[in-house]
C-alpha cells in the first residue's frame, strides 16, 4: 500500500544524518496509509519498521544524476499535492522541518535510487554537478532539492575540506609577509636613529628641558598602536579579509609616513607617525600572519620563521643606512624614502590571496528577516559576529594569554635601558652600539632556528619552547648586573636575542594548536591587545627603579622576575588540555578535538570572506 512511486520512506532525525565518508544507517518505515493519501499526509501516518537495505548511493542520501533534476509532478507526486503547502509538500520543508528540530521525510525509489530512478554511476553524478552549477547560476545561488534533503540552508552544499598546499604560491605569499614584517619593524626598531634627526629637526636648541621627554613620544605612540589596534585589525581581517585588510593598512602607513615629511610639528607628528603610521603597521602586520594558515600546515613553523626573521634581516643595516641618507638629504626626505617601503607593500599584499570557498555564514548573514528578533537580540547577535568572544571559552587560551601577558611585563627593558647601563657601568667602551646589533642578529637566528623545530614537535608540545625560552630569557637579565665587563654583556645579549626569536614565531603556531585556524585570526589580536599594557608600562617602572636607587641593578632584577613566572604558567596549558581532552574522551566515548579543522562544512579560515574566494 502507498503511493506508487514511494515503496519507503526515512525518517531521519537531525541528530542522525551522516557526514561525509561515513555510511549512513538510517530508520526505515513503512507507510500503512490508504492509496489515495498525499505525499503531505504520509509523514503523519502511523509507521512501521521493516530491515534497512544498503544504501545505493556513495552519499547514500543526496539524489544523483539527472534524477536530481526532475520535477515533482514528474517523479510522481500529485500535482495537488506540490501546491500544497503542508509539512512535506515541497522541496524545502524537511529544511524548515530539522530546523524546529522534527523529523524529516525523504523518499527513496523502488530500484535503490531516489526519486524512483537507480543509483547513479560516475558519469551521471558529473552531469549532476555541472547541471547544479548552471542552476546555482541562474538561480543566486539555491542548490538543488538534495541540499533541502539534507536540510542545509540554500547556498550551502558540503565539499571536502582543501588542504593547504605547502609550497608553491605559497612562497609567494611568505616572500610578501617578509617584505612586511622587515619594513614595518625595522622603521620602528631603527627609531633611535630618527629620535636624534627629530630633536635636531625641531630647531628649539636645548631651551626645552622636557624636548627629549616629548620627541620619545612620537616613537612610543607608533610602537603602542601596533598592539593597541590588534584586537580590531583582527575583526577587519574576519569580515573584509587578509588581502583587503593588508593593502589599506599599508596604505595608511604610507599617508602617515609621507605627510611626515611635510612638516616640522612635533604636535603634529604625533599623529601623522605616531597614530596614522602605527596604526597601519598593525593592520599591515597582523594579516601577513594570519595568511601563513591557508598555505602552510606542516611547515608552517618554518614559513613563520622565516617571516619573523626577515624583520632582523632588516632592521640590523637600516640604522647604518638612515643615519647616511639623513646627513645627505635631511629628516624629510628621509621620511619620504621610507614610504617608499609601504608602498611596495601595498601592491605585495595582493598576493594575500585566499585559497578556499565562501562559508555558508557569509552567504546567509543578510538573509535573516528584520522583524523575526527583537532590537536587543539583533544587537547582540551583531556584537557577537564582530567581536568574537568565544575563543576566551577556552581554558587553554585564557591560561596561556595570561601568562604572554605577565611575561612581557619586563621584556622590552633590555631593549631600552642596555646601552644607558653600559654608558654607566662601562664608561671606558666606546663600542655600545653592538649590543643592539647582536639582540637584532641573534634573534633573526632564534626565528629561523625555533620555525623549523616547531614543526618537528607535534601539537601543544610546542609550548615548551616559549617556557624555556621565557625562563631563559628571565635569567638572563637578572645576571646582567653580575657581569663585570663588556664582553659579559654581549654574551648575555646574544642569549637575550636568541629567547626573543623563539618566542616570536613560536606564537602563531601556538594559537592555531589552541583555537584552530577558524579563530586564529582574533585570538593572536586578543593576545597582542593584552601584552600591549604590560609592554608600555614596564620600561616606565625600570626606569622609577633606576632614579630612586640610583642604578640599573635593581630594574634588571625586576625584569627578570614576570617572565619567569609566565613560563612556569604557560607550562601548566599542555596538562590542562591533555586533561580536557581525557574528560572529553569519558563523556563521548571517542575522540574529538579541541581545535576544529580547518574547513567544516565549507566554513573558511579567518581572513578570507565571501567576496574574495574565487578571485
Amino acid at each position: 500500500m502507498g503511493h506508487p512511486q514511494l515503496k519507503n520512506l526515512f525518517l531521519v532525525s537531525p541528530l542522525t544524518l551522516p557526514s561525509f565518508g561515513f555510511k549512513p544507517s538510517p530508520l526505515i518505515l513503512s507507510p500503512h496509509s490508504p492509496k489515495n493519501r498525499v505525499p503531505s499526509q504520509l509523514s503523519h501516518s502511523p509507521l512501521s519498521v521493516s530491515e534497512p537495505p544498503t544504501p545505493p548511493h556513495p552519499c547514500g542520501w543526496l539524489p544523483a544524476g539527472r534524477s536530481g533534476r526532475r520535477s515533482w509532478a514528474s517523479a510522481g507526486w500529485p500535482a495537488s499535492a506540490a501546491r500544497r503547502r503542508g509539512p512535506a509538500a515541497t522541496p524545502n520543508a524537511p529544511a524548515r522541518q530539522r530546523a524546529r528540530g522534527a523529523p524529516v521525510a525523504v523518499a527513496v525509489g523502488p530500484r535503490g535510487g531516489p526519486w524512483g530512478r537507480p543509483a547513479a554511476g560516475k558519469q551521471s553524478r558529473g552531469r549532476a554537478a555541472r547541471g547544479a552549477a548552471a542552476r546555482a547560476r541562474r538561480t543566486g545561488g539555491r542548490p538543488h532539492r538534495g541540499a533541502a534533503l539534507w536540510g542545509l540552508p540554500w547556498g550551502c552544499r558540503k565539499r571536502s575540506a582543501p588542504q593547504p598546499p605547502e609550497g608553491g604560491f605559497g612562497w609567494v605569499v611568505v616572500f610578501a609577509a617578509a617584505w612586511c614584517n622587515g619594513s614595518i619593524f625595522g622603521i620602528h626598531n631603527s627609531f633611535g636613529i630618527i629620535y636624534t634627526m627629530l630633536q635636531s629637526d625641531l630647531g628649539e636648541g636645548e631651551n626645552d628641558p622636557a624636548l627629549e621627554f616629548k620627541t620619545a613620544w612620537v616613537g612610543s605612540l607608533a610602537m603602542g598602536m601596533i598592539f593597541f589596534c590588534s584586537p580590531i585589525v583582527s575583526i577587519f581581517t574576519d569580515r573584509i579579509g587578509c588581502r583587503t585588510t593588508a593593502a589599506l593598512g599599508a596604505a595608511i602607513a604610507f599617508i602617515g609616513l609621507l605627510s611626515s615629511s611635510f612638516t616640522k610639528s612635533l604636535e603634529v607628528r604625533y599623529f601623522t607617525y605616531g597614530i596614522l603610521f602605527g596604526c597601519g603597521s598593525s593592520f599591515a602586520f597582523q594579516p601577513s600572519l594570519v595568511i601563513l594558515g591557508h598555505y602552510f600546515k606542516r611547515r608552517l613553523g618554518l614559513a613563520n620563521g622565516i617571516v619573523a626573521g626577515s624583520s632582523c634581516l632588516i632592521s640590523v643595516p637600516l640604522p647604518f643606512f638612515l643615519k647616511m641618507v639623513g646627513k645627505a638629504i635631511g629628516l624629510a626626505h628621509t621620511f619620504q624614502v621610507l614610504s617608499a617601503l609601504m608602498l611596495i607593500q601595498i601592491f605585495l599584499s595582493m598576493t594575500y590571496r585566499p585559497i578556499l570557498p565562501p562559508s555558508c555564514d557569509s552567504q546567509h548573514d543578510g538573509q535573516e528577516k528584520p522583524g523575526s528578533r527583537s532590537l536587543r537580540q539583533q544587537c547582540w547577535s551583531q556584537l557577537r559576529k564582530y567581536f568574537n568572544l568565544r575563543v576566551f571559552r577556552r581554558k587553554t587560551y585564557r591560561i596561556w594569554a595570561f601568562g604572554i601577558a605577565t611575561a612581557v611585563l619586563g621584556y622590552f627593558v633590555p631593549y631600552m635601558h642596555l646601552v644607558k647601563y653600559v654608558e654607566k657601568e662601562f664608561k671606558e667602551t666606546k663600542k655600545d652600539w653592538i649590543l643592539p646589533v647582536c639582540l637584532g642578529a641573534m634573534s633573526g637566528l632564534g626565528r629561523l632556528v625555533s620555525g623549523r623545530i616547531g614543526d618537528c614537535i607535534p601539537g601543544l608540545k610546542k609550548i615548551y619552547l616559549q617556557v624555556a625560552s621565557f625562563v631563559l630569557f628571565g635569567i638572563m637579565c637578572m645576571m646582567v648586573p653580575q657581569c663585570r665587563g663588556f664582553e659579559g654583556v654581549i654574551v648575555i645579549c646574544l642569549f637575550l636575542g636568541l629567547c626573543d626569536g623563539f618566542f616570536t614565531t613560536i606564537m602563531a603556531p601556538i594559537a592555531f594548536e589552541l583555537v584552530g585556524p577558524m579563530q586564529a585570526s582574533q585570538a593572536i589580536g586578543y593576545l597582542m591587545g593584552l601584552m600591549a599594557v604590560p609592554m608600555t608600562a614596564g620600561t616606565p617602572i625600570a626606569g622609577y627603579f633606576n632614579d630612586y636607587f640610583g642604578n640599573y641593578h635593581a630594574a634588571f632584577y625586576f625584569a627578570g622576575v614576570p617572565p619567569i613566572v609566565g613560563g612556569l604558567v604557560l607550562s601548566v596549558v599542555p596538562l590542562v588540555h591533555q586533561r580536557m581532552l581525557q574528560k572529553q574522551r569519558l563523556d563521548s566515548g571517542k575522540d574529538k578535538m579541541l581545535a576544529p579543522e580547518a574547513v567544516v562544512n565549507g566554513e573558511l579560515l579567518p581572513g578570507c570572506p565571501a567576496s574574495e574566494a574565487h578571485i
